[in-house]
C-alpha cells in the first residue's frame, strides 16, 4: 500500500474519534478530557490519536473556524492575484504571513477567462478597510503581479468539511 492508502486507513478508535469531533471541538475549558469520558479512554490517548492521524494525513488539521460576522468582520474579500509563477511560493508565504491575511493559497489559472493564481482572504468592518489592506497586498507584491481583483463576499456559506457517517 501507499502511504497516501495508508493515511485514508482509520481504525475503530479513529473513527469514533472523528465522529465526536467533525462538528467540532467541546466548547468547553477541557475539550480532550470531555472526549475522553465520552469515548472511554484518556485524555492522552485522544492527544495521541489526534497527533497520530495529522502526521499520517488522515485529517489535516485542528483549528477554530470563526464566523467573522459574529464578531464584527462584515467585509470579506478573496483577493486574487496574478502573480510570476517563478516567485509564487515566495510570495505566498510573505502574502500568508501577514497578520490581516486569515488564508493563502495557490489556484491554478483557467486561461484565457482566469488569469489569477494566488488568493488571500481579507476580513474586516467594511469594504474600504479590506481594501486599504489588499493596496498593502499590491504593494508587497510589487512588479511581480500583472493584476488582481477583490471578490466580496455576498452571504455566508456553509463551513464543512468532509463528514464520515456514523
Amino acid at each position: 500500500m501507499t502511504d497516501h492508502a495508508d493515511a485514508a486507513l482509520l481504525d475503530e478508535l479513529d473513527r469514533r474519534l472523528v465522529l465526536a469531533t467533525q462538528k467540532g471541538l467541546p466548547l468547553v475549558s477541557r475539550p480532550y478530557e470531555l472526549l475522553a469520558t465520552q469515548l472511554g479512554i484518556s485524555s492522552e490517548l485522544v492527544r495521541a490519536r489526534l497527533a497520530s492521524m495529522l502526521s499520517r494525513g488522515a485529517i489535516r488539521r485542528i483549528g477554530a473556524v470563526p464566523n467573522h460576522y459574529a464578531i464584527g468582520y462584515t467585509a470579506n474579500g478573496m483577493s486574487v492575484w496574478d502573480v510570476d509563477d517563478a516567485r509564487i511560493d515566495v510570495l505566498g508565504e510573505k502574502v500568508g504571513a501577514l497578520s490581516f491575511v486569515t488564508h493563502c493559497y495557490r489556484r491554478p489559472r483557467h486561461l484565457p477567462d482566469w488569469r489569477y493564481n494566488l488568493f488571500a482572504m481579507v476580513h474586516g468592518s467594511d469594504r474600504a478597510t479590506v481594501l486599504e489592506q489588499v493596496e498593502k497586498i499590491r504593494d508587497m507584491l510589487g512588479d511581480s503581479c500583472s493584476g488582481h481583483d477583490v471578490l466580496f463576499s455576498t452571504r455566508i456559506l456553509k463551513k464543512t468539511g468532509l463528514r464520515i457517517r456514523e
